[in-house]
C-alpha cells in the first residue's frame, strides 16, 4: 500500500469520526435545551436501541408464555385475527409515542413527556413516572419468573422431574440477581445484549418455525388455522371470548417505548429512539405472524395443551409436535430470549428511577443518581432486583396472588401510555408546538385519537373476568392489584410528592427554557 492510499484511508476514518461526533454533539445540544447535562456516554447505535425495544417486547417469549391465553379464548381464529388487529392499533400507539419521543429524547420517557406537555399539572407527570416505574419492575420480575418456569419445563421434559414452587422461586431469585449483575456493567453491556437478542430473535424464530413445520407429524388445515373457534372460558358470547384473546397480543406487544429509556445513551437520539419505538412494533408484528402460523399449523391437540402438567403450557405443544429432544432445543432458544428480555426491563426501571430522582420525584436523589465506573445507575438496578426477589417470594405462598401482582404490570403500562396520548388528543397544538425530526404531520391527531380509544378499551378488557362462573380461583384479581398500585402512588404524592416535585429540574447551569417550553406554559 502506498502513502497516498494510507492518507486516503485516514481521511475516510476522520470523516466517519467527524460524522459520529456531530451526531453526538447534536443530541447533547438537544438534551441541554431540555435542561439536562449529559451524564452518560452515547455508545448505543440504532441496532442497540432497536434491540432494547425488541428485548422488552420479547416476541418469542411473550407469545410463547401467553399463547395459551388466546388458544383457550377464541382458539386459532381469535389468535390470528386478534394478533393482526391489535398489531395495527399498537402500531398507532407506537407512532403516537415516537412523535413525542423525537421532540423530547430523554430517559424520563413517558414521565418526562407528560411533564413537558402539561407542566401546570405536576401530579400527572409524577403519577405517570411512578406507575410506569412500578410496571417496569413488575415486568422484569415477571420475565425472570418466566425464565425460571422455562427452566422448570426443561427439567420436566429432559429429566421427568417436577420442580417445587420453592425451587422455581429460588431459580427466579438467581435470574433476578444475574439481571442485576448484567445491568451493573452499564451501557455497553446492555447495548451488546440487546443487539445480540435482536439477531437471536430473528435466527431463533427461523429455527423454531422450520422445526415445527418440518417435524410436526400432522399439519392442520388453513381452515382450522384461520377459522377454528375454541372456548374454554365458560362464556357463551363468541365475540367476548375472541376479545379476551386480544389480551395475549397486547401483552406480547407492550414494551416499544423502552427505547426512550436509553435515549441519553444513543447517538442522534431524536431520530434513532423514535425509529426504534416504531420499528420494534413493525418487526415484532411480522415475526409474530410467522411464529404464530407455525404454532397453529403444528398444534396437535388443544385439549392436551389445556390439560398439561408442564410449568409452561407451550412446552406441551412442542412436545406433542416435535418430540422430546427437539422440544429441549426449542425451549432453550426461548429461555435465553426470555432472560435477555427480562434484563432490559430492569434497564428501563433503573433509568427511570434516575430520571425521577433527578427531578426530585423520587427520594434519596444523590443515591439514585450515582453512576458507577460502568456508567450504570446501580442503586436503581439493585432496588429493582430487591423488589423482584421479594415479589418472587409471593409465588411460593400463592400463585394467584403472584399472578395478580404481575398482571397489574400490563395494565400499568397501558395507563402510562394513556397519559401522554390523552394530552396529545385534547391539547394537540399546545402540547407539542415544536416537533422533532420524526413527526406524523396531518395524521398526528387521527392516530392519537385511535390510540386513545384503543388504550381505554384494553384497560377495561384487562380487568374483566376471563372465566365464568367466577370463583375465588379463577377471578381476575388484576383490578385489585392495579387498584393497590394507584392507591400507593396517590398516597406517595399526598404524603411526599406534592412537597418536593414541581416538574423537571434543569441540571444545566444558566439554563433558559426553550421556546417551545415557554409556549406550552
Amino acid at each position: 500500500m502506498d502513502s497516498t492510499s494510507i492518507k486516503s484511508g485516514n481521511d475516510v476514518v476522520d470523516i466517519v469520526n467527524t460524522e459520529s461526533c456531530d451526531e453526538v454533539v447534536g443530541s447533547e445540544k438537544r438534551l441541554n435545551e431540555l435542561g439536562y447535562k449529559s451524564e452518560f456516554r452515547r455508545d448505543m447505535s440504532l441496532f442497540g436501541v432497536l434491540g432494547i425495544s425488541f428485548c422488552a417486547i420479547g416476541i418469542l417469549t411473550g407469545m410463547s408464555s401467553a399463547f395459551q391465553t388466546g388458544l383457550f379464548s377464541g382458539g386459532p381464529l381469535g389468535l390470528f385475527w386478534g394478533w393482526n388487529i391489535c398489531s395495527v392499533f399498537m402500531l398507532f400507539i407506537a407512532l403516537s409515542l415516537a412523535e413525542i419521543c423525537s421532540a423530547y429524547p430523554t430517559m424520563g420517557g413517558l414521565y418526562f413527556w407528560v411533564c413537558k406537555m402539561k407542566p401546570e399539572v405536576p401530579v400527572l407527570g409524577f403519577c405517570t413516572g411512578w406507575i410506569y416505574s412500578i410496571a417496569m419492575v413488575f415486568t422484569g420480575t415477571s420475565g425472570n419468573l418466566s425464565t425460571a418456569l422455562y427452566i422448570a419445563s426443561l427439567a420436566e421434559v429432559g429429566q421427568g422431574r417436577t420442580l417445587t414452587r420453592v425451587e422455581i422461586a429460588a431459580i427466579a431469585w438467581g435470574v433476578n440477581i444475574m439481571s442485576g449483575v448484567i445491568n451493573t456493567f452499564g451501557t455497553k453491556a446492555i447495548g451488546s445484549i440487546s443487539t445480540f437478542n435482536l439477531w437471536w430473535t430473528l435466527g431463533g424464530t427461523f429455527v423454531l418455525v422450520i422445526t415445527l413445520l418440518v417435524k410436526a407429524p400432522q399439519k392442520n388445515t388453513a381452515e382450522f388455522v384461520f377459522t377454528d373457534f375454541e372456548n374454554f372460558t365458560g362464556w357463551s358470547s363468541r365475540g367476548f371470548v375472541v376479545l379476551l384473546g386480544f389480551l395475549q397480543a397486547v401483552y406480547t406487544l407492550e414494551g416499544c417505548e423502552t427505547a426512550a429509556q436509553v435515549a441519553e445513551e444513543a447517538k442522534r437520539a431524536e431520530f434513532l429512539a423514535p425509529l426504534a419505538v416504531v420499528g420494534s412494533i413493525v418487526g415484532s408484528w411480522l415475526i409474530g405472524i410467522a411464529y404464530m402460523l407455525a404454532l397453529l399449523f403444528s398444534v396437535q391437540s388443544i385439549s392436551s395443551v389445556q390439560a398439561t402438567s408442564f410449568a409452561i403450557p407451550i412446552a406441551q405443544l412442542y412436545y406433542d409436535a416435535v418430540g422430546r429432544r427437539l422440544t429441549l432445543m426449542c425451549l432453550t432458544v426461548i429461555t435465553l430470549a426470555q432472560f435477555m428480555a427480562a434484563v432490559t426491563a430492569f434497564t428501563a426501571s433503573s433509568r427511570l428511577f434516575y430520571a425521577l430522582a433527578r427531578d426530585n420525584a423520587f427520594p434519596m436523589k444523590s443515591s439514585f443518581m450515582a453512576l458507577n465506573r460502568f456508567q450504570a445507575p446501580y442503586v436503581g438496578v439493585w432496588l429493582s432486583v430487591f423488589i423482584g426477589c421479594v415479589i418472587s417470594c409471593a409465588y411460593i405462598g400463592s400463585v394467584i396472588a403472584f399472578n395478580a401482582i404481575l398482571s397489574s404490570a400490563a395494565i400499568a403500562v397501558m395507563l402510562s401510555y394513556l397519559q401522554p396520548i390523552i394530552i396529545r388528543v385534547f391539547w394537540p397544538q399546545m402540547s407539542l408546538p415544536l416537533r422533532g425530526p420524526f413527526n406524523l404531520g396531518k395524521w398526528s391527531w387521527p392516530i392519537n385519537v385511535a390510540s386513545f380509544l384503543f388504550t381505554i378499551f384494553i384497560c377495561v378488557l384487562f380487568i374483566l373476568p376471563t372465566a365464568t362462573p367466577v370463583t375465588s380461583l379463577n377471578m381476575n384479581y388484576a383490578i385489585v392489584a392495579i387498584g393497590g398500585v394507584l392507591i400507593v402512588v396517590g398516597l406517595v404524592w399526598l404524603a411526599w410528592g406534592r412537597f418536593h416535585f414541581v416538574g423537571p429540574v434543569p441540571t444545566v447551569e444558566d439554563h433558559e427554557p426553550a421556546a417551545h417550553s415557554r409556549k406550552v406554559e
